[in-house]
């Protein structure tokens, strides 16, 4: 009995020591739960000197669009870049306190929520409805979505082209018990076309155009567009992390940014030359001919309102995942949006003459 409870005793201390390592890390991990953070003061206005600004780019799209816009030399703080392919690897850097802020798609946002992760939208922008296309493998001989049924589709939770498949499946018919899902990182989307592991997989540009020009040849294509119908609502966000929002020199620097990016799209929305040459030609690896398709295919860029209507739509989304049987519990979209953003973003649209719809690149 004796050497039971020495060894008890000696046990105790242990467990207590693994229980404050093991809390230690998950505070350095992010790992406590800041659904509590609260967004209801006033956005900050002031930025104190060395404030520090971490951007979650894709693509090295925002990198690109403010150094070629010329407006990034004028930021009143430091701002830099980590690049992230999909949403869920955003995600991870906010919960590890390592970005600031993001661009991502309509569902990431959602999966924040189902994580317990504060990270509002702060700024929504909205492209053609034409973004997404649903590539197909050599030899598939899948051309329309009647051919859909049984196909393998290349499948990333917690991304964009999470709803444009379930948007797809919905419009054909057919749920996802009618194809195979292969879950694969979006990174490797491309890749498992052309080799074939998958049978149709949903691309964004410039990623589909450089995937159809390096296996175009071998009889790679898309999915008829008329047949699928909308499978995309052209929405994509910028939204921060919640403890930056409540940080007064961060939240401030976030304020001043929002209006930045604005001007800075409006500048590619009227010199798309440039743009291409900047962006799709010199970063991305597409020829010029091809960045003046994609831009008249996605459209200028525009700045919808924080308003109900956008958060109708995004629920609209939700109820997609939902449908499908692909959400673990209820979200709701309005708590999704910092609405303290909404009045920064009409008056930068209005010094900019940034539009609220997209329109045409001519």
């Amino acid at each position: 009995m004796r050497n039971s409870r020495n060894a008890r005793s000696a046990t105790l201390p242990i467990l207590s020591a693994l229980i404050a390592i093991l809390a230690l890390v998950l505070t350095a991990c992010g790992g406590s739960d800041d659904g509590d953070v609260d967004l209801s003061k006033d956005l900050p206005t002031e930025i104190p000197a060395g404030t520090k600004i971490v951007f979650a780019d894709q693509q090295n799209k925002y990198q690109t669009l403010l150094a070629a816009s010329g407006l990034e030399k004028d930021l009143p703080y430091k701002l830099s870049y980590a690049n992230f392919t999909g949403g869920p690897a955003v995600l991870e850097a906010f919960r590890a306190g390592t970005a600031d802020v993001a661009g991502v798609g309509d569902v990431p946002p959602i999966h924040a929520q189902l994580t317990d992760q504060k990270v509002p939208i702060i700024l929504a922008l909205q492209n053609s409805l034409t973004t997404y296309g649903l590539a197909t493998a050599p030899g598939s001989n899948v051309k329309t979505a009647a051919d859909l049924r049984g196909k393998k589709f290349a499948y990333a939770e917690g991304t964009a082209q999470q709803a444009v498949v379930l948007r797809a499946l919905a419009n054909a018919g057919l749920t996802v018990k009618d194809v195979q899902l292969v879950k694969i990182k979006l990174a490797e989307f491309s890749d498992a076309l052309g080799a074939k592991q998958v049978d149709v997989a949903p691309l964004n540009e410039p990623r589909l155009t450089r995937y159809l020009r390096d296996f175009g040849c071998d009889g790679a294509s898309t999915v008829d567009t008329a047949s699928l119908g909308r499978i995309s609502e052209g929405l994509s966000y910028v939204y921060a992390r919640g403890e930056s929002l409540t940080d007064p020199a961060k939240a401030a620097a976030l304020r001043y940014l929002e209006g930045v990016l604005i001007k800075a799209y409006q500048w590619a929305n009227t010199h798309p030359a440039e743009w291409i040459d900047k962006y799709y030609v010199k970063n991305q690896n597409v020829t010029a001919d091809d960045g003046w398709r994609i831009l008249r295919s996605t459209g200028t860029i525009a700045f919808p309102p924080l308003d109900d209507a956008l958060i109708t739509r995004q629920q609209a989304t939700i109820d997609v995942l939902d449908k499908a049987g692909q959400l673990p519990k209820k979200v709701r979209a309005a708590d999704d949006f910092d609405l303290r953003f909404a009045p920064v973003i009409e008056e930068a649209k209005k010094e900019s003459g940034a539009p609220s719809e997209s329109g045409v690149i001519r």
